[in-house]
């Protein structure tokens, strides 16, 4: 399976971007997808997680409820909405299919995006 990022790029700090990932190769119907992302010099976060009949789990911590993930199964596409985007948010976006819990991060992911904040 390849996922491929799309939608990144700059943005203002307390913009919005839509990020978007297109998965193929194999089927991912009935796959959960999620995005992580990594900041220069820090670790891995999980940002979200959906599955293949729309449960959703967001992972940042404190919750803020500024990230939508979504997915479109007639597309195999996966999308992360970002709201009032802070610099410190500038990171690689990943999507991809996650591994299994505890251990996420043994999964099947794209290249990444980068997604860059200026204040």
């Amino acid at each position: 399976v390849q996922a491929v990022e799309s939608g990144g790029g700059l943005v203002q700090a307390g913009g919005s971007l839509r990020i978007s990932c297109v998965f193929s190769g194999s089927t991912v119907s009935d796959d959960a997808m999620a995005w992580y992302r990594q900041a220069p010099g820090k670790s891995r976060e999980l940002v979200a997680t959906i599955t293949s009949t729309g449960g959703i789990t967001y992972s940042l911590l404190p919750p803020s409820g500024r990230f939508t993930i979504s997915r479109d199964h007639a597309k195999n596409t996966v999308y992360l909405q970002m709201k009032d985007l802070d610099p410190a948010e500038t990171a690689l976006y990943y999507c991809g299919i996650p591994g299994p819990p505890g251990n996420w991060y043994q999964g099947y992911w794209g290249q990444g995006i980068q997604v860059t904040v200026i204040s």
